[in-house]
């Protein structure tokens, strides 16, 4: 089959560059031909957060991405859909994740079911923007309409997507593992490299910083925590959010001396000294879809505890390969680190990780799209 697939690629950082990057090599890994259409420009300077848009990684898979498509540009809308004319695929890919990109999308969308037969297919990461503003209704509608097909990866966004398209012929699969990242680290060598003691329990919160991502409930559920279990907490990622707000919270708490932030974003071959470094990695997310964070803790056998919000308990095996607590209560969250710490010496968290990740591969996730043909 020919495919096109539509979604950042490097040198564009971040989950979904690398969402494409492995999605594109299983896809011609099975034989197909796959050729992807990347950004020029993602996102304008000023509607961006983080300090840069590209990927500065020494540690990349580059994929041959032609980088025509501009966010908020019409004429590059029409020369991405000429691209698509000239190689006539059998079906279009568009890596969906946020109203932003609706009209875009929508416009190109259009112009393939006008002139092409090609099918459309769009993989949702979300639907409903975990920060919204008054325009993602109408963004989301126009950016939906012109679909075939749709993945989606969670319950959450299933139950989004038929508010908005009902009747939409769906697959629904689970993100697959983020196996994108080497290990070039042990435990006690990531460890060294972050200055940590070598037996000391470490938890990791890894990832962008918003208010949404429920940082601020993991701190506060530190000095709970720190009364049984002398924990360090590891902060692994760019802030998007105003960081003196958070430096201010861990002044008030007096947890200075167990919480290390590494405010930057973290290149790839960097990854992997936190997660190696790190006992369990925490999600206390205020909302969700899924996350990619669950999916590299996988790829480095990590078990997680995370909040019950949207899809992140459909990834956890409760008492095997994580916990599962209510979001937005800092004690039923520490009373969950200090339970994982004292059932590590009877539980093989890491063993049953590596069974329970089998069901999250790329072959099963490229089975369900060629599935829509079949």
């Amino acid at each position: 089959m020919k495919i096109v697939i539509i979604g950042a690629s490097y040198p564009m950082r971040g989950g979904i560059a690398h969402f494409v990057a492995q999605l594109y090599k299983k896809l011609a890994q099975r034989g197909h031909d796959v050729k992807v259409i990347s950004f020029k420009r993602q996102y304008p300077s000023f509607f961006f957060p983080g300090k840069t848009q590209q990927d500065t990684s020494q540690q990349i898979e580059p994929i041959p991405g032609k980088p025509l498509l501009d966010s908020i540009g019409p004429l590059s809308w029409l020369r991405t859909f000429l691209e698509i004319y000239r190689e006539n695929p059998h079906l279009v890919i568009f890596k969906y994740w946020m109203p932003f990109f609706a009209p875009g999308y929508a416009a190109v969308a259009f112009l393939i079911r006008l002139f092409l037969k090609t099918k459309i297919l769009f993989i949702c990461h979300n639907i409903v923007p975990h920060e919204s503003n008054p325009l993602d209704k109408l963004f989301t509608r126009i950016g939906l309409w012109n679909v075939h097909y749709f993945i989606v990866m969670s319950d959450t966004v299933k139950n989004a997507l038929l508010n908005f398209r009902p009747g939409a012929r769906f697959r629904e699969t689970p993100h697959p593992i983020y196996n994108y990242f080497r290990n070039d680290y042990t435990r006690a060598s990531a460890r060294k490299a972050l200055k940590l003691e070598a037996e000391a329990p470490v938890v990791l919160f890894f990832g962008y910083i918003r208010q949404y991502k429920g940082l601020h409930v993991l701190l506060a559920a530190m000095p709970q925590v720190l009364k049984t279990i002398s924990v360090k907490l590891l902060v692994a990622g760019e802030f998007y959010d105003p960081k003196d707000k958070y430096d201010k919270l861990i002044k008030e708490l007096g947890i200075g001396d167990s919480v290390l932030i590494f405010d930057e974003y973290i290149p790839n071959e960097k990854v992997g000294i936190y997660y190696s470094a790190a006992d369990v990695v925490v999600l206390p997310y205020i909302s969700a879809t899924q996350s990619g964070i669950i999916q590299i803790a996988y790829h480095y056998n990590k078990p997680v505890i995370t909040t019950d919000v949207g899809g992140l308990p459909e990834v956890v095996d409760e008492g095997k390969t994580g916990f599962i607590v209510p979001s937005e209560i800092p004690d039923a969250l520490a009373e969950a680190i200090i339970r994982f710490f004292k059932k590590q010496r009877y539980i093989d968290f890491a063993a049953n990780v590596k069974v329970y990740k089998q069901r999250f591969s790329w072959d099963n996730f490229a089975k369900q799209i060629e599935s829509f043909e079949n």
